[in-house]
C-alpha cells in the first residue's frame, strides 16, 4: 500500500492499523474499550433521561450539561465503532471522505470546551450574585450561548477536511493509529506541516475558567458549590494537555504511547462526567436512587 516518495497522488482510502506493535492483543485490548463506551453512553443516558423526566432540574447548569454529555456521546460514537471494528474484524479501511471524522471529532471538543466554560460562568453567577441569577441567565440565553457555541465549533473546523482534501499526498496511505487523528494525517501530506495553534485559544479560557470558580473561593463562598465543574475542567484537560504536549515535545515517544494518549483524551471525559456530577449533584442521585428503586420493587 506504500507508494513512493516523489509521487502525488490523493488516496480513495486510508488504512487504519490501530495500535502498531500490539496488532497480536488487539481482542484483549478492546475489551476495556468497549466496556468504557458502554459505560460512557450507559452513564450519558441516565443523565439525559433525569433531567429531562425531573422538571425540578430543568436549570441551567444542567441544560449546560446535557449539551455537553450529547456532545460526549458524539464524539464517542465518532469514534470507538470504528476502534472496536479494527480491533475485533480487522477493518482496517476507511474511505477518505470520511475526513468528515476529523472535523467532528475537532469541532465537538471545541463544543465540549465551550459549554465547560458555560457551566463554570453559571457557577460564578450563582456564587457571586445569586439573586440575579435567574434574571442573567434565561431560557432565551442558555438559548443563544448554545447555539453560539456549536456555532464556534462549526466555524473554526469547517475549512479543515477541506484542506486535509487537497493536500497534495505522497508518502503512503496507511496511518499506524485508531482513527483519522489531524497530525498524523499531516506528515502523510508533502507539504509544509504546520504546528498545531488550536490548544492556545482554550489555554486562556481554561484560565478563566479556573478564575470564575476560584476567586469566589477566595471570597469565602461555599467550595462545594463549584466542586463538580472544577473536577470536569481537571477530567477533560489532564489528558488534553499531556496529548497535546507529546505532539509538541514527545517525538521519541514510542507510536503506541502517542495513540494511547490520543484515546484515552477522547474516550475517558465522556465516561467519566455523568459520574461526577451523577455523584455529585445530590438531586440527580436522589432521582436515580428513586428510578432505580421502582424498577426494583
Amino acid at each position: 500500500m506504500s507508494l513512493s516518495n516523489n509521487t502525488n497522488f490523493h488516496p480513495n482510502t486510508i488504512l487504519l492499523l490501530g495500535i502498531p506493535g500490539m496488532e497480536a492483543i488487539h481482542t484483549w485490548l478492546s475489551m476495556p474499550f468497549c466496556f468504557v463506551y458502554l459505560s460512557a453512553l450507559l452513564g450519558i443516558f441516565a443523565i439525559l433521561f433525569i433531567i429531562r423526566t425531573d422538571s425540578n432540574l430543568h436549570e441551567p447548569m444542567l441544560f449546560f450539561l446535557c449539551m455537553l454529555s450529547v456532545t460526549d456521546m458524539i464524539i464517542s460514537t465518532t469514534v470507538r465503532p470504528k476502534m472496536l471494528s479494527i480491533f475485533w474484524f480487522h477493518g482496517s479501511e476507511i474511505y477518505f471522505e470520511a475526513l468528515v471524522q476529523v472535523f467532528l471529532i475537532h469541532s465537538l471538543c471545541n463544543m465540549a470546551s465551550g459549554f465547560i466554560l458555560a457551566m463554570a460562568f453559571d457557577r460564578y453567577v450563582a456564587i457571586c450574585d445569586p439573586l440575579r441569577h435567574s434574571t442573567i441567565l434565561t431560557h432565551g440565553i442558555i438559548k443563544n450561548l448554545g447555539l453560539a457555541i456549536v456555532f464556534r465549533g462549526v466555524l473554526l473546523f469547517s475549512p479543515q477536511p477541506f484542506m486535509l482534501r487537497w493536500l497534495p499526498y505522497c508518502r503512503t496511505n496507511i496511518i499506524p493509529h485508531t482513527y483519522y487523528e489531524f497530525m498524523a494525517l499531516i506528515k502523510l501530506a508533502y507539504a509544509e506541516r504546520p504546528e498545531s495553534t488550536e490548544s492556545t485559544p482554550d489555554c486562556c479560557l481554561l484560565h478563566w475558567r479556573f478564575r470564575f470558580l476560584i476567586d469566589p473561593m477566595l471570597l469565602g463562598s461555599r467550595p462545594e458549590a463549584h466542586v463538580d465543574p472544577v473536577c470536569v475542567i481537571s477530567v477533560a484537560y489532564t489528558p488534553a494537555f499531556f496529548f497535546f504536549l507529546t505532539h509538541r515535545f514527545g517525538h521519541h515517544m514510542a507510536p503506541h504511547t502517542h495513540i494511547f494518549v490520543a484515546n484515552i483524551y477522547l474516550l475517558v471525559p465522556p465516561m467519566v462526567n455523568p459520574l461526577i456530577y451523577g455523584i455529585r449533584t445530590k438531586r440527580i442521585r436522589d432521582r436515580v436512587l428513586q428510578v432505580w428503586t421502582s424498577h426494583q420493587f
